[in-house]
């Protein structure tokens, strides 16, 4: 078998064997939503909080799932897929948005009220992103118009002249950065948070490229209506686009800085080498959709040279360390981090032709196979290894532990390679 035939046959078997079943088991069907914890001893705790990321990065997997499988016929796995996407949607829709000042909460209580009301930047893009695949899958017009308007509670309330803020009260005043700071600092501004801003609208961009499609008229004027909301989000994201290559990208260093000041200086030295091998990828998909072969150089451009600089300073071979911090390197193997690994480097590969990148996908794969998923029955992947491959006792679900990047990995390696 060859290797990137080896990558598609263990992305499917891990799809449909593991992911699929083991998040669709997690639907609650008294209160709503996806069960929003399990400890490491699989123990299910069906009165925890329900984070609205988790709903939304669950909402984003079974629609791209749904999708995936329409294309390619199977239509049982299809229908089960949809239907964890229509159960995520109508806890959004009903539960996570705040119908009074806009946005979506950070999280929920197990049936269905708002128990942490932050309204987060990085919260709101990942609604965005969620909403924007479900109508792709669905046609509906609802879901659609929801994404807008959370898209205009970010631009709105969100930003400053120079970038993307973090952390708010419910009715969007400044609050302190907690959830998205760490290693002892607390940042007004983050590369995450920027990034997956980038994500969210890039999904949103696909979604309002499908409406045009579907709306599409000969005539002018209304074709320009019917355009309009596309063609303010371009706008928008051109401006991403340049955040992260003038703020966030840093050509002297080879990599992305990581957590700033409001004015985007740089507040600790930092490597996190599993969000430069996501953003390798994620951001040459992100600019490609803009279909201008100027800014997708340039960011390609960006993007090669952080694949490349991960690769030489982190992969050991068969898995990616988790981040250096002053020079000290964090040998933990997260579960994400290796996701996004074998994504990156698959990237890498069909840009490049470099088959040493195919090669590292191909290993990676393989070190998630043997090592990351939990092989214990009613399990899904493990959260981290120590660096010799041995399981840490964390969560198996959180409100940061879903079916998004693994997920991801399977479906794009199914559909992309």
């Amino acid at each position: 078998m060859d290797k990137l035939t080896y990558i598609k046959t263990a992305a499917r078997q891990m799809l449909e064997g593991n992911i699929i079943p083991f998040w669709l088991r997690l639907m609650d069907k008294e209160y709503g939503g996806f069960y929003g914890y399990m400890d490491y001893n699989l123990n299910l705790d069906r009165r925890a909080e329900k984070g609205c990321i988790l709903n939304s990065r669950i909402m984003w997997f079974f629609s791209e799932a749904a999708m995936l499988f329409d294309s390619e016929g199977k239509s049982a796995f299809a229908s089960s897929c949809r239907e964890g996407a229509d159960h995520a949607y109508a806890f959004l829709k009903d539960h996570c948005l705040d119908r009074v000042n806009g946005g979506v909460y950070w999280s929920m209580t197990y049936d269905g009220k708002p128990l942490d009301s932050t309204k987060h930047t990085y919260n709101q893009a990942f609604a965005c992103y969620a909403l924007g695949s479900y109508y792709r899958l669905t046609g509906n017009e609802e879901a659609l118009e929801i994404a807008r308007d959370i898209y205009a509670v970010i631009e709105s309330h969100l930003t400053d002249e120079i970038g993307y803020l973090e952390a708010f009260t419910v009715d969007f005043k400044p609050q302190s950065n907690e959830k998205l700071s760490e290693n002892g600092v607390l940042a007004d501004k983050t590369m995450n948070t920027l990034l997956h801003v980038m994500e969210g609208y890039a999904g949103l961009y696909e979604a309002e490229l499908c409406y045009v499609s579907r709306h599409h008229t000969d005539d002018a004027a209304a074709f320009a209506q019917v355009d309009a909301p596309r063609a303010h989000l371009e706008k928008t994201l051109r401006r991403v686009f340049m955040i992260y290559a003038e703020k966030i990208y840093s050509p002297e260093l080879r990599r992305n800085l990581v957590f700033f000041d409001s004015q985007y200086r740089s507040i600790l030295d930092l490597y996190s080498y599993g969000h430069d091998i996501e953003s390798s990828w994620l951001a040459d998909w992100a600019v490609d959709l803009l279909a201008d072969p100027v800014l997708s150089k340039q960011v390609h451009d960006i993007d090669q040279v952080l694949a490349d600089h991960v690769f030489e300073e982190a992969f050991d071979g068969s898995s990616l360390a988790n981040e250096c911090e002053k020079g000290k390197v964090d040998e933990t193997r997260i579960w994400w981090v290796q996701a996004e690994t074998v994504l990156g480097f698959l990237n890498q590969w069909k840009k490049t032709g470099n088959e040493g990148f195919l090669d590292a996908a191909c290993s990676c794969m393989h070190y998630i196979e043997d090592k990351m998923v939990d092989p214990r029955e009613g399990s899904e992947w493990f959260w981290s290894l120590t660096k010799d491959g041995v399981p840490i006792e964390k969560p198996i679900v959180e409100p940061w532990k879903c079916p998004y990047h693994n997920g991801r990995l399977m479906i794009r390696a199914l559909k992309n390679y």
